[in-house]
Parts: C-alpha cells; sequence; structure tokens
C-alpha cells in the first residue's frame, strides 16, 4: 500500500480551499460571456460561464507542470534526446549531461516525436507530426546542420514509423496510402523522399512491424487482431515471404519482441504459457520456447537488448508499477558483471535481476552506444515524468531532466492507494467476490465529520489501465478543492491477466459499468467520502462509461464529464477511420451482426440519454479520426432533446484529445468550475 506524505499546512489547505470555493460559485453566477478572454480562437462552446481571472490564475501553477520523455541516446555519445514543452506544444530537445539544460532542436507548430538516426554522428533525426491531430502522421527527416525537415512521406496518407536498419540507411513505414483501410509495409531510403517500397501487402489484415534483425534482411511482424489474438512472423525483405512463427496452444496474444544480436534467438512476452504476458526466449533453428518470467503473476511490458553482449533488459507492469529487470542474455563464456561491486555479481542467463527504482512506470528503454548505461523514462505518482539513465557497472541512477511542477510545493502531492472493492460476481473458483483493483487518491483534510466529494476518473481503452503518473489536475482537486480522486481498473482493463481482460468483451459491455456501481457502494462504506457528491470523468471509451454511468445510476451520480467520449458503438464503428474499423469490431462487436446490434441499440448512451438526469460537460476535438465528432454532436442533441442543458467544448484544431497547451488549459479551467459548482 502507498501512504499519503502528511501535510503541515492543514489549516492553510482548508482556508484555501474554502476561498476558492467562493470565487468559483460567484464566477457561476455570471451570465454566459460572448467574449471569454482565455478562450482560444479555435474553440466554440455553449452553457459555458466566462472563466474567472482568479480561477485562472490559481490554476497557473497547476498547468505549466511540465514532464520530459526519454527518446533516445546521441549515436556520437554526447548525450541525450528527449521530448518536453516550453511553448504550446512538445517538442525535442538535447541534453548533453545529467542535469543539463535543455537544447530545443525541433520548432514546428505541431507536437513532433521523433528519434536520432542510427549510427549517424551528425545528429540528424527522424521526425513524426499529424495536423490538427488528425493522426495522420508525416515522417520527416531533421539535418541537424541546417535546421531544415525534409517530408519523406506523402503528406496525405497516414504514416507510422517503425524500425530503423541498425547502420541509419534505411526505415521500415507501415502506411495506408493504398486504399486508406489496409496498411502497408514499406521499407524507405532515409535520405531521400518519396521513394517508398511495399514488402508486404496487408489484404486485410493488420500487421504491425516489430524489430530488424541486423542481418538487414529479416523483419519481425506481428499481426494484431486483439489485445488477446496476435500472430508474430518473420518476413524476407527481399522475397516478401512470411514465415509464421509456431504458438504454443495455437492462440495467444503476443507484445514486446525483439531479435537476439546474432539473430537466432527471439526475445517476446507473451501469454501462451499463463494468464500473463511472460518473458521467453525462442530458438529460431528449433522453434522452442525457453519461458523466463514465470514465477512473476505480472505482464512484462517491454524488452530492450543491448547488441554487443546481448544483455536483456525488460520490465513487468505489477499492479500498474513498473519493475525493471536483466538478464544475461545470449553471449556464451564469461559473463558480463552487472551492478559490480565489492566482489561483483555473476548474472545468471535465466534468472532475472531486479533493479531498484523508486516506485513509478519505466518506458523507452534503450542502451547507450557504449553499452554501459541503460537509459528510459521514470513517472512517478509524486513528480512529472523525467529522463533517467542507469549506470550497469555501479547501479547508479541519474536523473537527466528536472522537470518544473510551476513551483509548486512537492510535499503537499498526495500519492495514492492502492485498494480493492468487490463487485457484482463471484471470483474464479470461488465464493468470494470479484475484487476491482483501483487507486485511492484522499483529501488530507477528508474526516468523517467532513467527508469529501469523489471524482472517479476511468480510463480508456477500454484495454488499458490507470498505472500511477504524476497528474497535477489530481493534485488541484485533492489540495485546492478538496475532492478525493479514484481510479478504478474495471473489468477489461489489462494487466490483470488474459481472464480479466476479456470480461468485458461484446455482450459483456455493461458488466464494466456494473463495477463503477459497486464502486459507489464502496464510496458509501468509506466514513470520509460523501456519497451524495460523486461524479464521473473520463476520455474516450472511458467517455462511454461516463455517460453509460450516468444512465444507470442517475440518482448516485452528480455529474459527468466527456472527453472525446464513445457514446453510440453503433454511430462510432460506422464513422471511425477505415483502418481502425476491424481492430475496434474485435473488442466491441461486429455492428453488421443483427444479434450484436440489438446489443449496442440497447446499451448506447445516445439510446439512454433520456435516464440521465445529470449535469453532464462533453468536450471534443473536430478533426479525431478515432471517436469522430459526429458521436459527440449526438449525444449532445439527445441530452437536449430531454431537457439537459449540457456544457460543450469544442475544438477545430484538434483530434482525439486536446494537445495544444491553450486549448488544454482552457479546457481544464472549464472542468474546474464544472466540477465546483456540481459537487459544491
Amino acid at each position: 500500500m502507498l501512504l499519503p506524505v502528511m501535510n503541515k499546512h492543514n489549516s492553510y489547505c482548508v482556508s484555501l480551499a474554502v476561498a476558492l470555493f467562493v470565487i468559483l460559485v460567484g464566477c457561476m453566477q455570471e451570465s454566459i460571456a460572448a467574449d471569454d478572454p482565455y478562450k482560444p480562437p479555435a474553440v466554440t462552446t455553449e452553457n459555458v460561464p466566462a472563466i474567472s481571472p482568479a480561477i485562472w490564475q490559481r490554476l497557473r501553477q497547476y498547468k505549466n507542470v511540465r514532464s520530459a520523455g526519454f527518446r533516445g541516446w546521441s549515436p556520437d555519445g554526447k548525450g541525450i534526446l528527449v521530448q518536453t514543452r516550453f511553448g504550446n506544444t512538445s517538442q525535442l530537445h538535447r541534453v548533453y549531461e545529467p542535469g543539463g539544460r535543455r537544447t530545443q532542436i525541433s520548432f514546428f507548430d505541431e507536437p513532433a516525436s521523433g528519434r536520432f538516426i542510427p549510427e549517424d554522428k551528425a545528429g540528424n533525426l527522424l521526425v513524426t507530426m499529424s495536423s490538427g491531430g488528425n493522426e495522420d502522421y508525416q515522417i520527416h527527416f531533421l539535418d541537424r546542420t541546417t535546421g531544415k525537415a525534409t517530408l519523406l512521406t506523402d503528406g496525405k496518407s497516414r504514416n507510422r514509423l517503425g524500425p530503423v536498419l541498425h547502420d541509419g540507411s534505411r526505415m521500415i513505414v507501415a502506411n495506408n496510402s493504398r486504399n486508406g483501410r489496409d496498411t502497408d509495409l514499406y521499407i524507405a531510403d532515409i535520405r531521400n523522399s518519396g521513394e517508398l517500397k511495399r514488402i508486404l501487402e496487408t489484404d486485410g489484415e493488420f500487421w504491425v512491424p516489430i524489430d530488424w534483425s541486423r542481418d538487414k534482411f529479416t523483419l519481425l511482424v506481428n499481426r494484431y487482431v486483439s489485445i488477446n489474438e496476435s500472430y508474430p512472423a518473420l518476413l524476407d525483405i527481399v522475397t516478401g515471404k512470411l514465415k509464421r512463427l509456431p504458438i504454443p496452444g495455437g492462440k495467444a496474444s503476443f507484445g514486446a519482441m525483439e531479435f537476439s544480436p546474432d539473430g537466432k534467438l527471439l526475445y517476446v512476452a507473451s501469454d501462451a504459457n499463463g494468464e500473463f504476458r511472460q518473458l521467453a526466449r525462442l530458438d529460431l533453428s528449433s522453434m522452442k520456447y525457453t519461458w523466463l518470467s514465470e514465477e512473476l503473476p505480472w505482464n512484462v511490458s517491454s524488452i530492450e537488448m543491448e547488441p554487443k553482449s546481448g544483455l536483456v533488459a525488460f520490465t513487468s507492469n505489477e499492479d500498474g508499477a513498473s519493475s525493471l529487470y536483466f538478464l544475461a542474455g545470449t553471449r556464451d563464456g564469461d559473463r558480463s558483471r552487472l551492478f559490480e561491486r565489492e566482489g561483483g555479481f555473476l548474472l545468471d542467463a535465466d534468472i532475472p535481476l531486479r533493479a531498484e527504482l523508486p516506485l513509478g512506470i519505466v518506458s523507452s528503454l534503450e542502451f547507450s552506444p557504449d553499452g554501459k548505461q541503460l537509459g528510459f523514462t521514470l513517472s512517478r505518482p509524486d513528480a512529472p515524468s523525467d529522463a533517467y539513465s542507469l549506470n550497469l557497472s555501479s547501479g547508479k541512477l541519474s536523473q537527466w531532466t528536472f522537470s518544473e511542477v510551476g513551483g509548486l510545493d512537492t510535499e503537499s502531492f498526495v500519492q495514492p492507494e492502492r485498494v480493492r472493492y468487490p463487485t457484482f460476481d463471484k471470483a474464479p473458483m470461488s465464493d468470494e467476490p470479484r475484487m476491482i483493483p483501483a487507486y485511492y487518491f484522499k483529501p488530507r483534510n477528508a474526516t468523517k465529520d467532513k467527508p469529501a466529494a469523489v471524482l472517479i476518473n476511468i480510463h480508456g481503452g477500454p484495454e488499458s489501465q490507470y498505472r500511477p503518473y504524476f497528474s497535477s489536475i489530481d493534485q488541484f482537486y485533492l489540495n485546492e478543492l478538496g475532492i478525493a480522486v479514484i481510479r478504478p481498473n474495471v473489468r477489461g482493463s489489462a494487466g490483470y491477466g488474459k481472464s480479466y481482460l476479456k470480461l468485458d468483451n461484446a455482450e459483456k459491455r455493461e458488466d464494466s459499468v456494473r463495477d463503477i456501481g459497486a464502486l459507489l457502494d464502496w464510496i458509501e462504506e468509506q466514513p470520509e467520502l460523501d456519497s451524495k457528491r460523486v461524479a464521473v470523468y473520463g476520455g474516450s471509451y472511458g467517455g462511454y462509461m461516463v455517460t453509460a454511468s450516468l444512465a444507470h445510476f442517475p440518482e448516485r451520480i452528480r455529474a459527468g464529464v466527456d472527453i472525446v467520449g464513445l457514446a453510440s458503438f453503433t454511430t462510432f464503428l460506422k464513422n471511425t477511420k477505415a483502418y481502425r474499423r476491424d481492430l475496434r469490431r474485435a473488442e466491441y462487436g461486429d455492428e453488421r451482426d443483427p444479434k450484436m446490434q440489438k446489443v449496442f441499440e440497447r446499451i448506447n448512451p445516445t439510446n439512454n440519454a433520456h435516464k440521465i438526469k445529470s449535469d453532464l460537460l462533453v468536450a471534443h476535438g473536430e478533426n479525431d479520426p478515432r471517436v469522430p465528432f459526429v458521436v459527440a454532436q449526438e449525444i449532445v442533441a439527445k441530452v437536449k432533446k430531454v431537457g439537459g442543458k449540457p456544457w460543450t467544448i469544442y475544438a477545430a484544431n484538434e483530434g482525439h484529445g486536446f494537445a495544444k497547451k491553450a486549448n488544454r488549459d482552457y479546457l481544464t479551467a472549464v472542468i474546474v468550475m464544472f466540477l465546483s459548482e456540481q459537487l459544491k
């Protein structure tokens, strides 16, 4: 269990929360303003009051919290690449030493992500961007000498950058230009724009490029059907022939995968051997698996191979938090010493060694060019994400970036408790109720005499998972408004085994909504929580959970915040981008099946809008390629028809989420006003 940090400023926080509440209520009494100086030009609203300057200023610190993500080591050994935001969008920066200054190297209007080109000593990059949130990503070559960005793709189709050859000469691109639906695989010369050669025509199947063998001719690919089912294969780049890899049991899910340096082995994460994705070594000559993490009852989530020594680093998702492990890898004879101290430590080839790291989420693993360090992003529940490295001889952890927290007192940040609450059905092979995992952030001033209002924040996916990362707005709710935040991982969430993942599929969809009903029961039993002041919040599929919960529990939930939400499966599947439609049918069900269509008609929140009595806020990007804008318009129209007055916030320059800082800051302020009014 994670214990909350004690606050030495309780009385100050209580008085500040009361004062802010008075300001918020006052602002709600103002008329709807035609002109709000804080509203960005691309945003249109309805029923939304003008934002009070006092609210805007109090939120200012929380909105200016930054984070940084590790994006790779410089090929010349001089520092790292990070992605962070200093203006309106996230851009790429170089950092030359731990704690050193961040030097911005990309300057685009749109959020930019990217990576160094391997073995390119000039530090040139591949940069990926889309326009206005449409997710039709384009790949650019960024020349670090001239600063010029050259477009390598067609500028109109959807392109995803895949593996880059170890010598930096070529790249794999997943591209849907052939018909807008199928995503084919192409090989391209990194320095010559427009020269894409198709190496795999997918013909209705969804193939993902994973890794490129150092022999230059073999590509590891994975046919993704759903989060529960995938089929890895080896693609001969010259002949285009696919060699399917054996799957124990015939059907399983495969996640992270990587070639050994000599190309003779694969390291894979798969649930073919049990409930969780275990780490396995697959011998490509005998096609036999050796399972290496059977004692870990959690998913292996990432794998990284050091190309010279064969040292393997991998992470596991342990109830949302990450653990980092090492394996000696494939090198015969002398084993390199890892975390060498007095007497050293010999690392066994098949026994994982766990590294000691702070509680958090580890991602974006990459070994340094000299093989002496492992770089990664570490996201903690009490601090923003930052770039770190681990020295493989000393075990020393170095922090490369120190992201700003807006001048806030970090000691005031609340850490969550891991809780489990009983739901409506029984646990497998048991007469005991099934337990639903959740993270509970409790305000310090919440007591039996002064119970706190509650915000239930439901993740999207649906095959996603809330993990304990830092959220400045959660800290605002806790410390400024005294609102408790609960983030449940209802059935269908990843991270808790493949059986749990399947519990909400197709006609079982509303069982996950019943898990929210069980959480409302749990809230009633907590003396420090006020079960009469509860709101729900969610984005994407979480938005479906919001509107469905409002329809199911109209007397128990005061308000809902729906961000780019999926309020109608029928409308969604009809209008989502063609390249996504079959993938979503695998999870939600096929609307062309009359039986499934009847299920959708029964559970669509748009068909149950007449049951919604709570106030509703709907925010959506007009360029959303995943949950099209028409879905938001439909639920808003249905709620209006039965007498509701939903707050709406639409952004003409956003897609599936609000990525631009100005839009995001405005949306945050509006949500604060909305929740303050509804939970008063």
